[in-house]
Parts: C-alpha cells; sequence; structure tokens
C-alpha cells in the first residue's frame, strides 16, 4: 500500500485531448473518489460528476458503483479505465515525439526519490537542472525505496532515484555513483575510539534502525546476512523513519546507526557525531530507475544526462 502522500496523478487541464471526458474518468478510476480527481484537475466536484455522467449515457452503462463514501468500477469501467490509460499514454507519447522532433526542451516529467537521495542530492541536481531549462516542470514524490520502486512499476512517476539494489527485471536500472554507508556514534561512545568499526564489534550495542521497506535498511540487513549476522543479533534501541531522525537520536546517545556519509558533513563539523568506515566497507549504488518500455521523449533523456554528468561531478570530488 502506497501511502497516499507519495500519490501523484498528472493532471491534463487545458491539454486539448480529443474528449476532456476521458481525462475525467481516468483521474477519477486512478483515485477511485470523485472529490480527489476534482482536486487533481483543478476542477468542481459536480463538474466532474457532470463528465462522468456524460461518459455513462453515451455507454448506456454504469462505469463505477457508488456505495456510501466509497466508488468502485463495474465491469465496463474496468474495460473503460484500461482504454483510457492506453489512450493518454499514447497522447503523451505524440507530444513528447512532436518536441523531440523541433529540439524543443520543455514539459513535464514526474520523478520519485527515496528520502536520503531526495533531503541530500536531488535539491542541488533538480536546482541546477531547472536553471540551465526553466520551461521545464518537475514534480518530486518522496517515499522510501520500495513505495518508490512500485510507482515506477505502476507507471506513475516518470523516473525513480532510489538507494540499493532493484530487483525487477522490467525495470531499466542505472547506477548514479556509489555511497559509502557508515557507523555514525555520539563522540563519548567507545565505538568512536578507533578508525574503523567491524561488524562484530556493532552486536549488543544500541543500535538505531530505518523502517522497513527503506532502501538503508535493506542494505544494512543483507549486510549483516553476508558476516554471518542478523537484525536479530543487533540491540534495536529504536525504528525511525527519516536520515534527520536517525541522526538526532544518535547525539542525543540513544544508539549508533548506519547512515550515507553524504548525511552527515555539517554534524561532522560540529563535532556532534563521529562516523567510522567499517570493516569491511560498505557501500551502494544510487540508481536511476525507469520502465524498459515506456518512451523515451527528450525531456527524460536531457535530465538523465544532466544528472548524469552531476553524479560523475560528485564521485571525482568524493562527496
Amino acid at each position: 500500500m502506497i501511502p497516499a502522500t507519495c500519490y501523484y496523478l498528472h493532471s491534463f487541464a487545458g491539454k486539448p485531448m480529443s474528449d476532456r471526458r476521458i481525462q475525467v474518468f481516468h483521474a477519477v478510476a486512478r483515485l477511485l473518489s470523485f472529490t480527489k480527481a476534482a482536486e487533481a484537475l483543478n476542477m468542481t466536484q459536480p463538474a466532474v460528476t457532470f463528465q462522468i455522467r456524460q461518459l455513462e449515457e453515451d455507454f448506456n452503462t454504469r462505469l463505477f458503483d457508488r456505495g456510501h463514501n466509497k466508488i468502485s468500477l463495474t465491469e465496463a469501467g474496468a474495460r473503460v479505465f484500461e482504454y483510457s490509460d492506453r489512450i493518454i499514454a499514447l497522447y503523451e507519447e505524440m507530444e513528447a515525439s512532436v518536441r523531440q522532433l523541433t529540439g524543443e526542451v520543455s514539459g513535464a516529467l514526474t520523478v520519485g526519490a527515496s528520502t536520503t537521495i531526495a533531503e541530500y542530492l536531488l535539491p542541488s541536481l533538480l536546482g541546477r537542472f531547472k536553471e540551465r531549462y526553466p520551461e521545464m516542470s518537475i514534480s518530486l514524490t518522496v517515499a522510501n525505496t520500495e513505495s518508490v520502486v512500485h510507482l515506477v512499476e505502476e507507471n506513475e512517476i516518470d523516473l525513480g532515484v532510489v538507494e540499493g539494489g532493484v530487483s525487477n527485471k522490467l525495470l531499466l536500472v542505472e547506477t548514479c555513483l556509489m555511497d559509502e554507508l557508515v557507523v555514525i556514534a555520539h563522540p563519548a561512545q567507545e565505538l568512536a575510539a578507533g578508525n574503523s568499526v567491524a561488524v562484530q564489534q556493532l552486536v549488543g550495542v544500541p543500535f538505531v534502525f530505518r523502517e522497513a521497506g527503506s532502501g538503508t535498511r535493506e542494505v544494512i540487513s543483507n549486510f549483516l546476512i553476508t558476516h554471518g549476522l542478523g537484525e536479530r543479533d543487533l540491540n534495536k534501541s529504536l525504528e525511525l523513519g527519516s536520515p534527520e531522525a536517525i541522526k538526532g537520536a544518535v547525539e542525543a546517545g540513544l544508539g549508533v546507526s548506519i547512515v550515507s556519509r553524504a548525511i552527515i558533513g555539517k554534524e561532522l563539523k560540529l563535532g556532534t557525531l563521529i562516523a567510522r568506515s567499517l570493516d569491511p566497507p560498505l557501500t551502494r549504488p544510487f540508481s536511476f530507475v525507469r520502465q524498459r518500455q515506456k518512451f523515451r521523449h527528450g525531456v527524460m533523456e536531457e535530465l538523465l544526462e544532466f544528472a548524469r554528468d552531476y553524479c560523475r561531478a560528485r564521485e571525482r570530488v568524493g562527496s
């Protein structure tokens, strides 16, 4: 189940498609809500209801079963939704193809990113991209890695940027850069004494975990298994849902944790945290994820090439 805050719906308001009712129906069918569809399309709810009724009159059948505060697709509605999805995708492909032909770099992209990447990598990258291409519109959805990959699978976002591995062979996965994960601790913590931390030294020490479904949690779990340990061998102190919360807990002396070296620059300068490399070292990829079969329009290619250059520059300076 994807949290409602992670859901993004393309708004086609103002686009001259052949039938506005198809756009409205598609929105209602995706969200299963007349109210949410109206908000997504910048319409009033009565206007959305009117468009659906007109479409149902044209087909001479109900497309939605309406219950108490709940709607669902009828069999006919499911069939119309299947076709409307293809119609809208073809329209997007046509529009992007013409723009590519004319050399215009404009349009809209939806990007999803895992929390660590969205907070510490993408703001700078997307800011520089918008400076170069001010006509571009980019919508960013932030979720954990599992949810972002699911959004790509469901074609609800154009591009995912995630941490850790992605096992779905139907998706294109391209490594952006390699990220080192390090042990962080309060300066007074015993583990702060050495230059590195052997994985066995973590056993018995209060440990602050990320939530299940995060890329960081999965990478740490696999690392432990590789070295003959499991999550149960660690003394779980807390389980938190963001890198900032993790850092705050460790600064407060509530345990140690393992995080991306990219997110702790400020704390290291202030001396509120110390970082030690793991022995053996632990790295993971930051990767672009997209559908194999999706039409590769010029806007996407421009963003990907810009991001590749940005990632190569960060790797050269080691940050």
